[in-house]
């Protein structure tokens, strides 16, 4: 199987290679090339693409110009545009490292006979374990504390005591490889866990002794509510100030996920006015924010830089995943995992 590796400042072209090789492919057939530009420019790229497709970014001519006789090309975060789909008449396959596809035009890749596949919870550990981070550094005020410290005080007055995560409530809406991870974890810490998710199972829930329950009990109920759904039309600022009313004073809102789930607006009017006790936000609608962006003087929310998914764990994972799927492609010609799998006629 001739393959195209694409590397960029988040997965190494290295992890690639060794993972096929693992999987049992010619290493004589993998060829790599690096997506340029810095670490802050890919992001930046990424960031656009997520809200306006591989078309928003320049064509990285360098990736177009390597593609020549590849048969599936192994990539991260570089865009495939039309223009890269077009430099290789041999290509079966597109596989991404990640479960979102927005770097790719899945219509041009189909009218092609081009299989796009993601690869689902690569990062699901890792997000869940920064989740339960970001829920002892706000209920503990762990950040803030150390803020102090470092700055010369020895700040002990946060508002009042702090929370445990033991015996809370801990709401979660969507129930996917993350919220599972997350369920996972916080059963030491003897939680009530509850569930806002249509679309799993009553075995899934059973399962992980979580429970059923529709969105506004999980804040109206929760200590901690964690969003962990998949952006959608239908989930686009789904969680907003009607959400936000409802939870208590003392409960802590958690996303790890995507930005565009929360209105950003009215999560922080909630937090500005103290009506719930704090916030943990990995992900945010403007990366990074800008300098006086107004989250940063909030003195009740954690903010880390959304690297919920970057861990050595994450990324031999990531590799490992895409190294599998292009060698089921190479074994039987198709890929079931592929989100365009029916138009190809492999339904």
């Amino acid at each position: 199987m001739r393959t195209l590796v694409i590397g960029d400042h988040y997965i190494p072209a290295s992890a690639y290679v060794e993972a096929l090789a693992g999987a049992g492919l010619d290493p004589a057939g993998v060829r790599t090339v690096d997506w340029s530009g810095g670490k802050a420019d890919q992001h930046a790229a990424q960031q656009r693409m997520e809200k306006e497709g591989p078309g928003a970014v320049p064509v990285p001519a360098e990736i177009a110009a390597a593609v020549g006789d590849a048969q599936a090309l192994a990539l991260h975060f570089a865009p495939v545009p039309a223009e890269v789909l077009d430099a290789g008449s041999d290509l079966r396959a597109v596989v991404v490292a990640r479960a979102g596809l927005e770097n790719v035009d899945i219509e041009a890749a189909t009218a092609r006979g081009i299989a796009v596949v993601p690869v689902a919870g690569r990062n699901a550990s890792g997000v869940a374990e920064l989740a339960i981070g970001l829920m002892i550094s706000e209920g503990r005020s762990l950040a803030r504390a150390d803020a102090s410290v470092k700055a010369g005080g020895w700040r002990k007055d946060f508002g009042g005591p702090g929370t445990e995560i033991g015996g809370s409530t801990v709401g979660l809406v969507g129930f996917g490889h993350v919220g599972r991870e997350l369920a996972g974890r916080l059963r030491g810490f003897g939680v009530r866990l509850l569930v806002a998710d249509p679309y799993v199972g009553d075995d899934v829930l059973a399962a992980h002794e979580a429970t059923r329950v529709d969105l506004d009990t999980v804040f109206a109920e929760s200590d901690f509510v964690h969003v962990l759904a998949r952006l959608t039309p239908q989930t686009e600022r789904f969680v907003g100030a009607a959400q936000f009313a409802l939870m208590k004073p003392t409960a802590y809102f958690v996303n790890t996920s995507r930005a565009r789930l929360v209105d950003h607006d009215a999560l922080y009017d909630a937090l500005a006015e103290r009506r719930i006790a704090g916030a943990g936000l990995d992900v945010f609608d403007h990366e990074p924010l800008p300098p006086d962006s107004p989250w940063r003087s909030l003195d009740n929310v954690t903010l880390t830089t959304h690297f919920g998914g970057e861990t050595h764990t994450t990324n031999t994972r990531s590799a490992r995943l895409v190294a599998e799927a292009i060698a089921e492609l190479h074994r039987t010609g198709r890929v079931a995992s592929a989100v365009n799998a029916s138009a190809l006629g492999w339904g």
